[in-house]
């Protein structure tokens, strides 16, 4: 396997700008957690079916495994941004090796926030269920979910071919 020369290309403002956004609601959806945890009742939801709805109840401590898990996602994939030499392209010349390199480092950065992002929603709308203040995710989530994950996937490999 060739190793690609590793080119020093700094952050774009929008990269910045996404990571600043989706930390600033993590921030405040953790906020929001803490201050409401000792309200919340004991069970909470732990689990939502494909439709939204509520199939599995847990402990309140439970509502801090997501934030947990976006913290982890979030270091893991700020990590992988550092390093667009090692990922996968499919028509890298000497010519478009810049634009290939930030628009699959752009691509792990918008995956990594709507990751962040989706870890923050799933725990606020756990609250709010929890408080009796809804009922669910709601049958839209899952669709719009997949829509978003898989629709800036196509996006950015529409981009990466056209480069």
């Amino acid at each position: 396997m060739k190793k690609q020369p590793k080119i020093d290309i700094p952050k774009s403002r929008l990269e910045w700008m996404l990571d600043a956004a989706a930390l600033i609601i993590f921030v405040f959806v953790i906020s929001y957690l803490i201050s409401n945890f000792n309200a919340l009742p004991d069970r909470v939801p732990g689990h939502y079916n494909a439709l939204g709805k509520v199939d599995r109840w847990g402990g309140k401590e439970e509502l801090f495994i997501l934030p947990a898990i976006a913290v982890g996602v979030w270091i893991l994939m700020s990590t992988l941004e550092r390093f667009p030499h090692v990922y996968n392209y499919i028509n890298l010349t000497e010519k478009n090796r810049s634009a290939q390199y930030r628009n699959g480092r752009l691509m792990v950065n918008v995956l990594k926030n709507e990751c962040v992002l989706l870890f923050s929603l799933l725990t606020y709308q756990s609250i709010k269920v929890a408080n009796g203040e809804a009922a669910g995710l709601g049958s839209i989530f899952m669709p719009l979910l997949l829509f978003f994950i898989f629709g800036s996937m196509a996006l950015f490999f529409i981009r990466m071919v056209r480069l």
